[in-house]
């Protein structure tokens, strides 16, 4: 077992709430979700998303004076890592920088800014693009931009592991602590993808949900007659220190990092392994790390993305592993899939979980498939004392992270 790390700060900006606390709201509540008509979308085969309630004006107006040179996913990292800094109660202003990493997963960079340039390209040439056009759409401009804002002169680091790419952001972190090489971590996720390109390449992958009668129902991890996801965007950022370090300064633990796992399935560009063994083995290595036994685990924070292959192989991993049937969620139902955050926006509610003692339910979720023998949290919120959790990650390529998580007290 190794020494844990203390989770002291959370921030969240999504399509449920423009914080922590009024995204925890809704998810909590977990009775619809936040899939809307998507003019950007208008008339493509699926022309609906989740999107952040915030318009472009009020977005940049919580950046400030920095918001004309980045990226809509770079913002959205911003405007979370400073809720979690300050949540955690530091000062940039006061730490020492040298000593602060940022490690802030992206799936695909500034989709909304590449696309714009391109058609100035295509319109004017190559005269009238932006000079900002590169810092614009690279993936690590929100690791960038994060530590330019928060002064953060250690490790900076981006991580690409599509939708597992928050959590494999943490995984880093908690490495990174481990082996003395910052004190504090800045870490998650962010992401703004949702564009004419990325939405008809997922439609035409089989990936996305097609139910343009039923948006508000169309995510429905786990489901019978799930097919599919709905695009979203985001950004989840949690501030990691080690557990000793938090505690002498006066730092209140929300939870404890105690164990991460990854793997690889090696078998497929974008279809997960149906067996899930390399997802299972990830579970166990982060058990093992923790110092736990699988019937420690009260809840399952589940990738759950409403997709036929997703939900099944990791339906059985969660039985094989687990089958003591914890408790089971998963939040896409309400918030859809926000990619690459969404590994670092599911780790802070699974914060949230140990916290307050109490697991939302699957939004859309009436009976899980039937082939499935898991306890889905459904309908309503469920009281229940968690003590230890899990949250799984899964991308395209065949990345796997499992983060194990344990109340601070």
């Amino acid at each position: 077992m190794t020494e844990p790390v203390a989770i002291t700060g959370l921030g969240l900006i999504t399509p449920a709430g423009t914080d922590t606390d009024a995204t925890w709201k809704v998810v909590h509540a977990g009775q619809g979700s936040a899939a809307s008509p998507d003019p950007a979308l208008a008339g493509l085969p699926v022309d609906f998303s989740c999107r952040v309630p915030l318009s472009a004006e009020a977005l940049d107006d919580r950046v400030g004076r920095a918001s004309w040179r980045m990226s809509r996913n770079a913002k959205l990292a911003v405007v979370a890592a400073r809720e979690a800094v300050r949540d955690a109660g530091l000062d940039p202003t006061a730490w020492n920088g040298d000593r602060v990493a940022v490690v802030v997963g992206c799936g695909f960079g500034g989709e909304a800014e590449r696309a714009a340039q391109e058609r100035r390209l295509s319109e004017h040439g190559p005269d009238l693009i932006s000079a900002l056009t590169i810092p614009l759409i690279i993936p690590n401009m929100a690791a960038g931009e994060v530590a330019i804002d928060l002064k953060a002169h250690g490790p900076g680091l981006a991580t690409a592991t599509a939708c597992a790419a928050g959590a494999t952001a943490i995984a880093t972190a908690h490495t990174l602590l481990r082996a003395g090489l910052c004190d504090i971590a800045v870490a998650g996720g962010t992401e703004a993808a949702s564009s004419r390109l990325t939405t008809s390449g997922f439609w035409r992958a089989g990936a996305l949900s097609q139910r343009t009668g039923d948006i508000t129902g169309a995510s429905r991890p786990f489901a019978a007659d799930r097919d599919g996801f709905v695009m979203s965007e985001g950004a989840g950022i949690l501030v990691l220190e080690r557990y000793e370090d938090a505690v002498a300064r006066g730092g209140e633990p929300r939870a404890l990092l105690v164990g991460s796992g990854s793997t690889t399935d090696a078998h497929h560009p974008t279809a997960p392994h149906p067996d899930a063994h390399s997802a299972e083995k990830a579970l166990r290595t982060a058990l093992t790390m923790a110092g736990l036994a699988p019937h420690d685990i009260d809840h399952v924070n589940a990738h759950g993305t409403s997709t036929r292959l997703n939900d099944a192989g990791e339906a059985a991993m969660i039985a094989r592993a687990l089958p003591h049937r914890p408790s089971v969620t998963a939040a896409k139902g309400v918030l859809g899939h926000s990619l690459g955050a969404a590994g670092a926006v599911e780790a802070a509610l699974t914060v949230l979980t140990l916290q307050h003692c109490t697991v939302p339910p699957i939004a859309n979720l009436r009976v899980p498939a039937p082939e499935f023998d898991l306890d889905c949290v459904t309908g309503h919120p469920r009281p229940q004392n968690v003590r230890t959790a899990v949250t799984h990650s899964f991308g395209f390529g065949g990345h796997n992270v499992v983060l194990a998580l344990t109340r601070a007290s």
